[in-house]
């Protein structure tokens, strides 16, 4: 959900490096999704390679690096450098376009249309404030302050927080911090929270109640301090901690949140889904056809004979949808791969 990844901490940080910036100059200034998803796949699979590629042949054999790919590669370790980035980097519509979609709010048609109305810099963007919507305000305002990290001691108290205080509203909730921070991540970009209550069923009525007691308690107590968006499932805002008495000269930042109400009976279906990682999730869901099921971020179905998806299987747990498709369970912290 967040914008900002992780940083790739392995032997070929360089190449992960010019992939990852390759993938967002794609997405952001070609519109080309295909080509920021083939780069993204190929710096993921080359950051978990345990040696240091010596070659751009070398490469190719991993599942995801392509001849194209290939030849940066070795562009990259001959010259240190990659003419493209460059190019890229010296370019005044991709290097403003790209700043600009850093700004939480302001996707990349947003900043194309910014940038051919002369806006490159965030001091541009402060001149005309008053045209931007109230995402985008929210955005520029703490736009510092979202570029940061969140480290994971911090997540670590929030999510204490936050679950002694959903608790409060209501012991019958049950709330899990997904994204990379579950999955052991020594940092994480934003807190994405998956909530669920046995009143609310994929049968049931939606029940905007159920999310809106919830962050109507999180802003009470000082922890949510604006709203993005308010729907009836889905939460968009800031949030910050509160420094305790011990820790009076603690200045925490203000950072994104997220908070998605899912339905009881699917809500294993997308802790799994929202746990991630992308490569992960792909994986077991081609296992499960293998197996003859079907996996998505809702639910878990049997394909019958002709191809078609039965009823929803029962989930409990996450566990139950690795026992359905015979794949031995993996824990959270195993599934960066």
């Amino acid at each position: 959900m967040s914008k900002r990844k992780a940083p790739q901490e392995s032997l070929n940080e360089g190449i992960t490096d010019f992939l990852v910036e390759l993938a967002n100059y794609e997405r952001n200034v070609n519109r080309a999704v295909h080509k920021y998803n083939a780069y993204r796949k190929a710096a993921s699979v080359i950051s978990k390679y345990p040696q240091k590629i010596k070659s751009g042949t070398e490469a190719k054999k991993l599942d995801g690096v392509g001849a194209k790919i290939a030849e940066k590669i070795d562009e990259f370790l001959q010259t240190g450098t990659l003419r493209k980035l460059d190019k890229i980097r010296n370019d005044d519509t991709s290097s403003s376009i790209n700043f600009l979609t850093r700004v939480t709010g302001i996707g990349p048609a947003a900043a194309r249309k910014f940038f051919d109305e002369g806006v490159k810099t965030l001091e541009d963007l402060k001149n005309i404030e008053h045209k931007l919507n109230h995402h985008q305000q929210i955005g520029l305002k703490y736009f510092e302050e979202f570029e940061k990290r969140i480290p994971r001691a911090e997540m670590q108290t929030m999510e204490a927080l936050i679950l002694k205080e959903l608790d409060k509203v209501g012991t019958d909730y049950i709330g899990t911090i997904c994204g990379s921070y579950r999955r052991g991540a020594e940092s994480s970009g934003d807190i994405d929270i998956l909530l669920t209550h046995p009143d609310y069923t994929s049968e049931s009525e939606k029940q905007a109640k159920l999310l809106h007691d919830v962050v109507d308690h999180l802003e009470s107590v000082g922890f949510v301090t604006d709203t993005l968006s308010k729907g009836d499932t889905k939460f968009m805002g800031v949030c910050q901690l509160q420094p305790s008495d011990e820790e009076e000269e603690e200045e925490y930042l203000h950072r994104r949140i997220d908070i998605r109400l899912i339905p009881k009976d699917q809500y294993y279906c997308g802790v799994l889904y929202f746990t991630g990682s992308d490569i992960f999730n792909k994986n077991m869901r081609t296992h499960a056809l293998e197996k003859g099921f079907t996996l998505n971020e809702y639910t878990i179905r049997p394909l019958g004979v002709t191809g078609m998806a039965g009823e929803p299987l029962l989930v409990d747990s996450e566990k139950d949808i690795f026992d359905y498709i015979q794949w031995k369970y993996k824990e959270p912290k195993e599934r960066s791969q």
